[in-house]
């Protein structure tokens, strides 16, 4: 059966999402984690020295001005990661949902350079994060940072980040039951809400400052 974009959009309603077995392959294998990760954007963890990053400007912060470069960023080689699961098939559904308006990046910048970024869905109130990439110090946890105030500022209730790593955790990300899972699920989805594509400092400076004061409390 071939997957449509309507297809995924449907699979992530259900708690479902795909990935490819490596970039080379063109199958897709779906997942439905016994254990979830979640990214709280109520308790979302600011550490003070990349508050300082963020507010002094480092990087330029823009959405949806190169999807397709973030996603073909994400999917590069890189220390620790020699292959990734973001295969030409991927790539092609995932385009498809930005032009339907249901995938989105956030990308940083410095010198008009791309680099880092990540790349996510969005259905109702939740957020599907599916991946990020950095090529110089502190440019995807930058991109994090103005997703979660970009979320928070508009409303959405979920932050899915599919699975709990050590990176994510110093934010604080959690693993949380499936069943549990399927209720945020379930609430995010009765959310109407847009994505705004304004994630500049200037548009979310207030939303920043105010998760570094609970960071910092």
């Amino acid at each position: 059966m071939d997957v449509t974009p309507d297809m995924l959009l449907r699979g992530y309603a259900m708690g479902v999402f795909p990935m490819a077995p490596d970039r080379e392959s063109d199958a897709l294998e779906w997942y439905r984690p016994l254990k979830r990760g979640v990214l709280p954007l109520d308790g979302f963890h600011l550490p003070r020295r990349l508050a300082r990053v963020v507010s002094g400007g480092a990087f330029a912060v823009t959405s949806d001005r190169d999807f397709e470069g973030v996603l073909e960023a994400c999917a590069d080689p890189a220390p620790g990661r020699e292959t990734t699961w973001i295969s030409g098939r991927i790539h092609g559904l995932y385009t498809a949902l930005h032009r339907m308006g249901h995938a989105h990046s956030v990308e940083c910048r410095q010198g008009g350079r791309l680099v880092g970024g990540l790349y996510g869905v969005t259905l109702g109130g939740a957020f599907f994060g599916e991946s990020m990439f950095s090529r110089v110090t502190d440019a995807s946890k930058v991109a994090l940072v103005h997703l979660v105030a970009a979320l928070r500022r508009d409303g959405f209730a979920l932050l899915d980040t599919q699975y709990v790593t050590t990176h994510l955790e110093r934010f604080g990300c959690v693993e949380i039951p499936a069943s549990a899972y399927e209720g945020l699920l379930e609430r995010a989805l009765g959310r109407i809400v847009r994505w705004n594509p304004e994630v500049g400092l200037d548009a979310l400076r207030g939303e920043i400052r105010a998760m570094a004061a609970r960071g910092r409390g």
